[in-house]
């Protein structure tokens, strides 16, 4: 068994540049083709919104069930570079599939298999990095790997974007395949066998006394820090996941041809202010705490709601969006972090993710189906001052009841 006490607080170069690469190409196939999908099925195979809606979240459950079961599967596998490889595969499959596939029953089957194999990537990546590099240089590290995966999809975007304009939306399904093998190439340099797999798990306390045993998952499900988490991912996703897909439908409407790129022009712009919140997310959540970062992240999610509403010019739409960068950058970031804190010495911190991703998923499906219910009854500035409102709920909810987490003194008797 390997002494987790003498596990690296700084990762090696031979570490760092195969996880830079996988986070840099699997980020388009981890974050799903969401709006890209929503823009083909509207602009290509004609269909309305609540169906598009409906097929997302088909896709979202999916991925839900899959969840803790990923996670749960990490936490016990020691080949956890293999499973990420063949989710991959899986991912590409769907992707590649797709431009033949005409009825709703085949969109939906295939968005129901990628959407379980993306449940692997989170809860892999982050146990191979903890794993990798220690507790001590995990929160660096990881706002590293969201930096890395946000360059990832800006940078996948502004292709699509520029491709979509020549080729049609469905090009976009051919970069997620070519992103795909890109990561599975990258994976094989990884040097999985230096990976302390207790470490992996969020063991490091107690293995560092000799103590390697996981804990009853029963310790997991009675902390209520993880339960108050749980519900603020659920309420940020489920005011979240809806308003991209809504502005690229809105923008498509305005103009059929551009919609798809002036989509990828959301996205690079958010993606690329990601990049440098996440690494400051890694550099300062020691030093100002996890809850300050993720409170600033859920009032710029609730502004963003209610600025949708403003006026309807594609410019507008697209600078609110890059607004995105900032909720999503942080939420990337402190997500396996403030897990990490709750879980440390359980054994449980992968299905832990797993478990708590899987709630939030069930925000972002429903939120996809409701807002497609409620656009068609009452247009989009409904929609998105719906959205709004739960992104406020959930920053009341987080302020008023969410301790800080970062430091062991912090949790003590919550």
């Amino acid at each position: 068994m390997t002494t987790t006490s003498l596990a690296p607080a700084i990762e090696s170069r031979d570490a760092a540049r195969p996880l830079d690469a996988i986070n840099f190409f699997l980020a388009d196939v981890r974050d799903g083709l969401g709006p890209y999908l929503a823009i083909y099925l509207l602009t290509v195979q004609n269909w309305d919104e609540a169906s598009i809606g409906l097929v997302m979240s088909i896709a979202g459950i999916a991925g839900i069930l899959a969840q803790t079961p990923a996670g749960a599967l990490i936490d016990a596998s020691r080949a956890k570079r293999g499973i990420l490889i063949g989710a991959a595969l899986a991912v590409t499959a769907c992707a590649l599939a797709l431009p033949f596939l005409i009825s709703f029953r085949g969109v939906a089957a295939s968005q129901i298999l990628s959407g379980a194999a993306g449940a692997v990537f989170q809860p892999a990546l982050a146990a191979m990095t903890l794993g990798l590099v220690g507790p001590k240089a995990f929160t660096r590290r990881t706002g590293r790997n969201e930096a890395f995966n946000h360059a990832g999809n800006a940078t996948a975007a502004t292709i699509a974007g520029v491709a979509a304009y020549a080729y049609g939306p469905q090009v976009v399904f051919w970069l997620m395949a070519a992103m795909a093998l890109a990561s599975i190439v990258s994976s094989l340099f990884l040097p999985v066998d230096r990976i302390d797999h207790d470490l992996a798990r969020g063991l490091h306390e107690d293995a560092a006394q000799g103590d390697a045993t996981p804990k009853g998952f029963g310790v997991v499900l009675e902390s209520r820090p993880l339960m108050i988490f749980a519900v603020s991912v659920v309420l940020f996703h489920f005011a979240n996941a809806a308003m991209l897909p809504l502005v690229g439908q809105k923008l498509s409407l305005i103009d059929r041809n551009l919609g798809t790129s002036l989509m990828s022009v959301c996205i690079v712009v958010a993606q690329a202010i990601m990049v440098p919140v996440a690494m400051l997310v890694g550099a300062k959540a020691d030093v100002w705490g996890r809850k300050p970062l993720f409170l600033a992240g859920l009032i710029v999610l609730t502004a963003r709601g209610f600025l949708y509403t403003l006026s309807d010019d594609p410019f507008w739409l697209v600078a609110v969006q890059c607004l995105d960068g900032v909720g999503a950058g942080v939420f990337g970031a402190l997500f396996p972090l403030v897990v990490n804190d709750i879980t440390k010495g359980t054994g449980h911190f992968n299905v832990s993710q797993g478990a708590i991703t899987a709630a939030l998923a069930t925000g972002a499906a429903l939120s996809t189906g409701v807002a497609g219910q409620i656009v068609v009854r009452a247009g989009y500035n409904a929609a998105f001052l719906f959205l709004g409102g739960v992104a406020a709920v959930a920053t009341l909810v987080y302020f008023v009841f969410m301790p800080e987490t970062a430091g062991d003194a912090a949790l003590k008797g919550s």
